[in-house]
């Protein structure tokens, strides 16, 4: 089992200035692509309306179910969900970096343009390689919205990505440079609605744990790795990392876990509201994280 932190201490620090210019022109040009779109987000929310929506989920802790804004959340044993109603305003998700192994042509290999990419399974490697990530199984239940109106983005197409158990980013870390799993696109049903099956990724030294996405308006967008909507990242709650990281595979995810914080995290740390998933089931049976991703 390699260390993680050979490979990363964290996804920002140490990359250089040209990286560190190149992030900022990226968040710009994405800022202003999101504006010069907005018309058009319109359009593509047409195509579903009148569908039901779901809305951003609680971050609540504690055991408890409450109703706000015509959405009902609960919280049992540590695990959250939540239903909202038809209507309820989605905020936009936040701009965040993609991190230095995107794997989407920015910074060395682009698997968005590979044959096989698409697929909703992301646990094995594809193509030329073959491999499968170990770990606790993790269904990732995302939905597109339109920000402020809520109304699904039927097609708009998502890329994921995120570490192994052992903290490790596939074509990037020592040991997973000749692996591509843990990587997936898939585009929205009529609801907004995508699911990736995958496995709870690890805790490596210097951030909280984490699942990268790009949203794209459309699959082809994607998969010729065209101009993104947004790119950011989804946190998961510390009850249920706490859960998994005390099954085998995930022992250096324990130390790592608990030198880190939402608080602190050079991500989340101005605020996760509305990236923090809401995640249910169990180790035995696998677990679901669900995020609503407004645009």
């Amino acid at each position: 089992m390699h260390d993680a932190r050979d490979d990363h201490d964290d996804d920002l620090h140490d990359l250089g200035l040209a990286f560190d210019l190149a992030t900022l022109r990226a968040r710009a040009a994405a800022v202003a692509l999101r504006i010069e779109r907005r018309g058009a987000l319109k359009l593509l929310a047409g195509a579903g309306a009148g569908l039901v929506l779901v809305a951003c989920g609680s971050d609540s802790k504690s055991a408890s179910t409450t109703t706000t804004a015509g959405a009902t959340t609960s919280t049992t044993a540590g695990t959250t969900t939540s239903t909202a109603a038809s209507g309820t305003s989605v905020e936009a998700i936040p701009e965040e970096t993609g991190g230095p192994f995107p794997g989407d042509g920015s910074n060395g290999p682009n698997v968005l343009v590979e044959s096989g990419i698409v697929r909703q399974d992301i646990r094995s490697s594809f193509g030329s390689y073959s491999g499968t990530a170990e770990g606790v199984p993790l269904t990732v239940d995302l939905t597109v919205v339109e920000a402020g109106g809520g109304a699904p983005l039927a097609g708009a197409a998502v890329y994921l990505w995120h570490c192994d158990r052992e903290g490790g980013y596939s074509l990037y870390s020592s040991g997973v440079t000749d692996q591509n799993y843990l990587r997936g696109v898939q585009a929205a049903d009529a609801d907004g609605r995508l699911s990736f099956t995958s496995t709870f990724p690890g805790a490596y030294s210097g951030r909280w744990p984490h699942i990268h996405f790009e949203v794209y308006t459309d699959l082809a967008t994607a998969t010729s790795a065209g101009s993104r909507l947004v790119t950011s990242q989804l946190a998961l709650p510390e009850d249920a990392c706490s859960t998994v990281y005390a099954t085998s595979g995930y022992e250096q995810s324990v130390s790592n876990l608990a030198g880190s914080s939402l608080d602190t995290d050079n991500v989340f740390r101005d605020g996760y509201d509305r990236q923090l998933a809401t995640v249910s089931g169990s180790v035995d049976g696998g677990m679901t994280a669900a995020l609503t991703i407004g645009v």
